[in-house]
């Protein structure tokens, strides 16, 4: 989900993709291909012993990526982050906080969002900032962060899976590391009369309803409580003063203890500070600038720091009472813990997570790139629950952990996510899915049976369009995943698709965050498409195509649960994208009421879309490209639409994003579009131009994600770029084939199933493939390929060879 879009120069040079024979396919003459002979299987590249060495956490931290370096561990609960401020307390630099190109900071906040794109995001809970000035004034009513803030430069900077730190130009060097919900921080102050740490407990990044600090010097401690929530409470297009998530959906308590006693304390409430005060309460509402600035509550401890000191705190937090954030830092630190071992074992963590995934062979930059994207990929879901199994439902009330699940997970980017981050879930940690998808159903069935496209924490957001969810639980159990209530799960998502909710009319938050859900289904299954002018939806066109993706994933689930009747209701309820393909005009286009196509069409208009264009979400029919090639006049035709698409007038490529009729690799509606040669017979344009996007859109800089990493998604998609498969559609575990760009890779599912692809080389054009030791023909693996693993080998050259996998019976089979 992206709310603005940043363009620009790849960080990386492009590496040569045999220019001449794309050239020579836009000219439409010949290519030459490599002879095909028979060859040995490649031998195996070493692969990488210490993945977490390679893992650069400032990646995406500028140009929109929205990420941030901050410590945390595989699926946490914690994220202990800077918050940075560009002189303005109610806002950040951008979504989720951190913005590498931006050296000042208000503080360390306990709890982040991955990539997600709503400026000011959500989250940024619990700033604490060392300082080394006494605190005089209200630290609320420094509204432009003059005084209580400090400034940084990266060279005194670092970051790790599991760690981050970095010395402040006022002098504090402050070192952090995390377990899953806990966290350990080492404060150094230099020798000086002050030195504070400031518990900004009210200062959430969007705000707080309510905020409550306590501290108690006898046990050297501080705790409170944030009541809070607004993801994307401030968007244009989320209905104004009437946005649904302007509102509070969940309190996040915090406890922290100290290895030193405290030679002063206090309070402030808006622009009152009480010096000696131990409680503190008020919260700073959810708006911004004036209508919010100067207000807000927190509190400060102060230590003896007149030759220097080190100051260690030990935090836990829960969503769920202040006695579970204790139980929690005291289950996961002990009193002997350090930030070094505390750090070591996160790490340790992390390479168990990333060595699911082995690659050998590929370059130095190249590995980096890949091993970020995972660690990014697999910091989401987050884990909800307490070490006692208590966690906070989307009710707000407390419930306690199904039995036979090791977590309840939360915060769930469904439009995005559904596209490559869930698949990529699934294929490394589908155990993780099946606790996830059990989650999903408990966060639904506490909503009213209402599955909400997007989730923070467990709490529904409404933001974005479409059914994800459905998409989402049908394609991991075509990947194998068993272990949450199946058919409870389905027949919740079955009633969803086919019974019209109590919101399903209502047009609150709309366009952007409409409360609701399967909008307007009665009329929708009437018309067979989303009417642009009465959907209460973000775009009818959009909605359409989302909601056939999603009924053609359910018609997928219940074929593989035997339910025959349902499986022929959403395959055909799939096809309805064809009631939103204009052929006047040969794009995707919205639709009035009356069956009368929306005035104004131009291939890149955004009417009737979120987030994308005509030109753009034409291509999002994943689920029958066979369809589509018909509909834009034949193979022949659909392949001369999709060289335009990635190339410019003068036959350059086009990848980067910036141009609302090309491809876009910044937002997820195209990002599948690169793989869709493979079903229009030219599967080596697929290798090229997903080579070509890998080299221009990314890189290894803090400006190398194309945009908004939205909680792991184009991480998602460039590990399958690289590893030379991709999802074939959602509901089904088929996968694309590609090219590596590495000779080795070898997953090892958690479920125990072994997948291993070779390659000769790492040039992009496929030559010959074999499966299992015998040749393969085909631009596709199937779904057993996932689920029971196997060995793809590749011999790859720098030449196209057009005629691998080009016949009719080598295309990937839409259902």
């Amino acid at each position: 989900m992206k709310r603005t879009r940043v363009h620009r120069r790849p960080l990386l040079r492009p590496v040569p993709l045999a220019a001449a024979a794309t050239v020579a396919a836009l000219l439409g003459s010949a290519v030459v291909a490599s002879p095909a002979t028979a060859v040995a299987t490649p031998a195996t590249a070493r692969t990488v012993t210490d993945p977490a060495a390679h893992v650069v956490p400032f990646i995406g931290t500028s140009n929109g990526g929205n990420t941030w370096p901050g410590a945390t561990a595989p699926f946490g609960m914690v994220q202990w982050s800077p918050t940075g401020t560009a002189g303005d307390q109610t806002s950040t630099p951008v979504a989720n906080g951190y913005s590498y190109d931006v050296n000042r900071l208000r503080g360390f906040s306990l709890t982040h969002l991955n990539g997600a794109g709503c400026a000011p995001g959500a989250a940024g809970d619990v700033p604490i900032m060392p300082v080394t000035v006494p605190v005089t004034t209200s630290p609320s009513a420094d509204t432009t962060d003059a005084v209580y803030a400090a400034g940084y430069s990266h060279d005194q900077e670092s970051a790790s899976p599991g760690r981050y730190s970095v010395r402040l130009d006022n002098g504090v060097h402050t070192d952090l590391a995390v377990t899953t919900r806990a966290g350990i921080g080492a404060f150094t102050f230099p020798a000086g009369p002050a030195a504070n740490l400031l518990f900004r407990t009210s200062n959430s990044i969007n705000g707080s309803e309510d905020a409550t600090t306590t501290i108690d010097a006898r046990t050297r401690t501080v705790s409170g409580s944030v009541l809070t929530g607004g993801f994307c409470s401030r968007r244009a297009n989320g209905g104004g003063a009437s946005n649904p998530d302007r509102r509070s959906y969940y309190r996040l308590y915090f406890t922290a203890t100290f290895d030193r006693d405290f030679t002063s304390t206090g309070t402030w409430k808006d622009g009152a500070v009480q010096p000696g005060g131990t409680s503190a309460s008020g919260g700073e509402g959810y708006l911004t600038g004036a209508d919010r600035a100067g207000r807000g509550s927190g509190a400060w401890v102060g230590f003896d720091a007149r030759h220097g000191a080190t100051v260690h705190a030990r935090i836990g937090i829960s969503y769920v009472s202040a006695a579970g954030a204790v139980a929690n830092r005291d289950g996961e630190l002990t009193k002997r813990s350090s930030v070094t071992s505390v750090a070591a074992a996160t790490r340790a963590s992390w390479n168990r997570e990333l060595s699911r995934i082995r690659v050998g062979g590929g370059t130095t930059d190249r590995t980096t790139q890949l091993y970020t994207a995972v660690y990014h990929a697999l910091m989401q879901p987050n884990t909800l629950n307490d070490l006692d199994g208590r966690y906070l439902g989307s009710d707000m009330r407390v419930h306690h952990i199904d039995r036979g699940h090791a977590a309840v997970y939360g915060t769930y980017s469904g439009w995005d996510q559904y596209r490559a981050q869930i698949q990529l879930l699934a294929l490394l940690r589908p155990d993780v899915a099946g606790d996830m998808a059990q989650s999903m159903l408990r966060f639904a069935e506490q909503n009213g049976g209402v599955w909400d496209r997007w989730l923070h924490l467990g709490a529904p957001t409404h933001v974005m369009t479409g059914d994800p969810s459905a998409a989402t639980l049908a394609t991991w159990y075509a990947m194998g995943v068993r272990n949450f209530d199946v058919r409870a799960a389905y027949d919740s998502l079955r009633k969803q698709a086919t019974v019209q909710n109590a919101d399903a009319l209502s047009d609150v938050g709309c366009p952007g965050q409409c409360v609701a859900q399967r909008p307007a289904l009665d009329q929708y299954l009437q018309r067979h498409y989303a009417a642009n002018d009465d959907c209460d939806c973000w775009g009818g066109a959009a909605e359409t195509l989302e909601d056939s993706i999603s009924d053609s994933a359910l018609g997928s689930w219940a074929a593989s649960l035997g339910l025959r009747s349902d499986a022929r209701v959403f395959a055909e309820r799939g096809t309805y994208w064809k009631n939103t393909f204009n052929p006047a005009v040969g794009y995707q286009a919205a639709r009035q009421a009356d069956g009368t196509w929306t005035p104004g069409w131009s291939p890149s208009t955004g009417v009737g879309f979120a987030q994308g264009t005509s030109a753009q979400y034409t291509w999002l029919v994943p689920q029958d490209v066979s369809g589509l090639s018909t509909a834009l006049g034949g193979d022949a035709a659909a392949v001369s639409r999709l060289d335009a698409f990635f190339h410019d007038a003068s036959g350059n490529w086009a990848v980067t994003g910036g141009d609302a009729t090309k491809f876009d690799p910044t937002n997820e509606p195209d990002i599948h579009t690169p793989w869709m040669y493979n079903a229009l017979g030219q599967p080596w344009k697929t290798q090229e131009t997903v080579r070509q996007v890998v080299d221009d859109a990314y890189g290894t800089g803090p400006g190398g994600l194309p945009g908004n990493d939205d909680l792991g998604t184009m991480s998602a998609w460039y590990v399958f770029a690289s590893i030379g498969l991709y999802p074939q559609t959602p509901g089904r575990a088929d996968m694309l084939i590609g090219s590596p760009t590495f000779r080795t890779v070898d997953i090892r599912r958690s479920s125990g199933q072994r997948i291993v692809i070779r390659s000769s080389g790492t040039d992009p054009y496929v030559q010959r493939t074999t499966l299992d030791g015998r040749r393969l023909d085909r631009s596709w693996v199937p779904a057993s390929f996932v689920t029971r693993g196997g060995t793809l080998s590749f011999r790859v050259g720098a030449t196209a060879d057009p005629s691998w996998a080009s016949g009719e019976d080598a295309r990937p089979v839409d259902r």
